[in-house]
């Protein structure tokens, strides 16, 4: 874990080293101020030698204009170190995020990525910068002040080593039991977020459904519930400091009687005496520092820990060592495939076998649950197969480089995304090269042209994040356009003509098969008059292919797709009322 982190230092490893430099040379030179201030006392004050009280005062102004600038240093280079490892951490994982398959995708929620992004990221530095800062500086002047007390008085220092062994077993009881709830406040962090993001996205139909209070008790628990945790943690840590205060005083009430006896007796000298105090005072507060230091590294092992597991995540989908560039055609082929998202997983597909010629227009038609989408998602590799192989092209779609391979099989998903920023901002993800009028040419394919054109500032109107200010139907013909700005070979539409009218629907087909009839399109649908003018159609039943062929031959042979288009054309029209359900497609 330390390596994987350690490795984001990077540039500011100078910083990082010059930190602890300049604090420790602070620490010196505070620490030789109480021996300065001893000796104007004891040879300047008490002898009356002003010449020496104005030449160990001069050195003292020196010394503390050298620490000053040493500490100024110090927060500088801290402050570098620290910031810019917390930037190349956050940099890190969001490019490694960027490489994960969505298998990997799978494996962390949403909520749980943006806390390590942003909360868990920020615990990092604020303990770095303690550790580059104080974790030197406190050990350093308690050493040094432990060394310049014994050197004074060996037999008074002695106090200092018994409260110092005091406290350190203090310490050692109280941080381990904070530990746990440290670690465990972390995880509510992401329920906290879940809850906010889930709210924020889905407020049309929180207020729809009249459902504010119910939210705002659901945040309540979550926030209530970091509360809790931190509330147990806080409680133990926070009884480090009555018992360091009550070490403190006893201490300096100790030597100051056992000195004061000392001074009587000739053992001691009173400048002496003053020093031993100033450095009880450092040597205590150092171990205070010290505990501040265990409490914030035990919150942020448990973020470090966090953010390690997001950058040693590795993509389980790879390129090849000679990946093939070019894909030849649209053609696809199953080859008793058999898919389960994770290892040792139920299967969701099961003895797949296909053949699908280029430029072929198929419809996929299923109940919901029938894996219709995690069909489609092996032909761009999104996922790998568990058994048999995908062809596209001819070849294996392992053997393609994956961006080469994408750019190639474009897919409108089944949640269509549009991004804040204007429609050509938003058409060009499929090309970002295009003309304006190759965006509108494609905006025509998708029949997304007609509603641009009404708008006040066409093309460059402003999409708000989400798509917010676009409807269902206006969204998905985006979608379909920016995918036909890439080209591709092969088009895969996943239900994202679902909310436009027929007569649309039946415009982006027609369109389709003039404009790209080169193409190998996929149309997975609900609607039968969505698919029933493709070549053939594939029929989907609890991740198995049922039957394929044209609309007159299923209409004899398959009984699923004989009753879902007697089920449509006599007016019932659900598609899933003669068939159990089961989940939503995967």
């Amino acid at each position: 874990m330390l390596k994987v982190l350690g490795a984001q230092i990077k540039e500011f490893k100078k910083d990082s080293i010059l930190t602890p430099l300049c604090m420790i040379l602070e620490v010196i030179m505070e620490m030789l101020v109480p021996l300065l201030m001893a000796s104007i006392i004891d040879n300047g004050v008490n002898a009356g030698n002003m010449s020496h009280i104005l030449k160990v005062g001069g050195l003292m102004i020196v010394i503390a204009i050298i620490g000053l600038f040493a500490g100024l240093g110090g927060a500088k280079f801290g402050a570098r170190a620290s910031t810019g490892f917390a930037r190349n951490l956050r940099k890190a994982m969001f490019d490694n995020i960027q490489t994960y398959s969505f298998a990997n995708i799978d494996k962390y929620s949403t909520s749980s990525l943006i806390t390590r992004l942003t909360t868990d990221v920020t615990n990092i530095q604020n303990s770095y910068q303690m550790l580059l800062r104080m974790a030197m500086r406190a050990p350093m002047s308690m050493i040094i002040a432990m060394i310049m007390a014994f050197s004074i008085h060996a037999r008074l220092a002695s106090i200092y080593l018994v409260a110092v062994v005091f406290l350190a077993c203090v310490l050692g009881i109280i941080i381990p039991m904070a530990t746990k709830y440290f670690r465990q406040v972390f995880e509510k962090y992401d329920e906290l977020n879940a809850s906010v993001q889930e709210n924020v996205s889905a407020i049309r139909v929180v207020k729809a459904y009249v459902r504010e209070d119910y939210e705002k008790d659901k945040f309540s628990k979550a926030n209530q519930n970091i509360y809790n945790m931190f509330l147990k943690a806080e409680k133990l840590v926070v009884l480090n400091a009555p018992i360091m205060q009550a070490t403190v005083y006893t201490c300096i009430l100790i030597i100051s009687w056992l000195g004061a006896k000392t001074v009587v007796v000739g053992g001691l000298t009173t400048g002496e005496l003053m020093s031993l105090l100033t450095y009880c005072m450092n040597i205590l507060m150092s171990l205070m520092m010290v505990s501040m230091i265990f409490v914030m590294l035990t919150m942020s092992h448990a973020s470090a820990k966090r953010i390690a597991e997001v950058l040693q995540e590795k993509s389980d989908l790879t390129n090849p060592e000679n990946p093939i560039y070019e894909v030849t055609d649209g053609s696809i082929c199953f080859k008793n495939v058999d898919f389960a998202y994770y290892s040792g997983g139920k299967e969701v597909l099961k003895n797949i076998n296909l053949d699908i010629k280029s430029g072929e227009t198929i419809g996929i038609i299923g109940g919901t649950g029938s894996s219709k989408t995690s069909f489609v998602n092996l032909i761009s590799r999104l996922y790998d197969v568990t058994e048999g192989e995908v062809l596209v092209g001819g070849r294996n779609v392992k053997e393609y480089d994956m961006e080469s391979l994408r750019n190639q099989v474009s897919v409108v998903l089944q949640k269509n995304v549009l991004f804040s920023g204007s429609i050509l901002d938003n058409l060009r993800w499929g090309d970002k090269e295009a003309t304006e009028e190759e965006c509108k040419r494609a905006c025509e394919l998708a029949c997304a042209d007609e509603f641009i054109q009404r708008m006040p500032d066409k093309y460059n109107t402003h999409i708000e994040q989400g798509g917010a200010n676009v409807s269902g139907g206006q969204k998905q013909r985006l979608c379909i356009a920016r995918a036909l700005l890439k080209k591709p070979k092969i088009l895969i539409l996943d239900d994202s003509t679902s909310a436009v009218d027929t007569a649309t629907d039946a415009k982006i087909r027609k369109a389709f098969a003039e404009e790209i009839p080169d193409t190998t399109k996929l149309i997975i649908a609900q609607r039968v008059s969505s698919v029933q003018h493709a070549d053939r159609i594939i029929v989907m039943d609890h991740g198995m292919v049922t039957d394929f062929g044209t609309h007159e031959e299923l209409l004899e042979k398959s009984e699923i797709y004989r009753d879902v288009y007697e089920s449509q054309t006599g007016g019932s029209g659900d598609f899933d009322e003669n068939k159990e359900e089961n989940g939503g497609d995967m």
